[in-house]
């Protein structure tokens, strides 16, 4: 009989530090790497910024908000912090 436990997927979290011009280059990275399912972005104060949740189906079209929205905290911040959440 199969536990029902063994089948919960686990979460592993990263953090990753960022300069402002950095942000877009390395969230599109992330975001191609497919196993991420949220990528939180918070200043130097650790102030959550920007909360992403993805999920399997999200491509092309639907991230063009995301990433107009992180242009825009690349420009007004110089240091960030990203913080990923992956499926193992």
């Amino acid at each position: 009989m199969n536990n029902i436990f063994s089948m919960a997927k686990t979460k592993k979290e990263e953090t990753f530090q960022v300069s402002g011009e950095g942000l877009i280059s390395k969230i599109k990275e992330l975001i191609k790497q497919g196993n991420v399912r949220r990528i939180t972005i918070k200043d130097k104060n650790k102030k959550v910024i920007l909360d992403i949740p993805l999920t399997i189906g999200v491509i092309g079209i639907a991230l063009i908000p995301v990433f107009a929205a992180v242009a825009v905290i690349a420009a007004l911040f110089a240091e960030c912090t990203i913080s990923v959440e992956r499926e193992k």
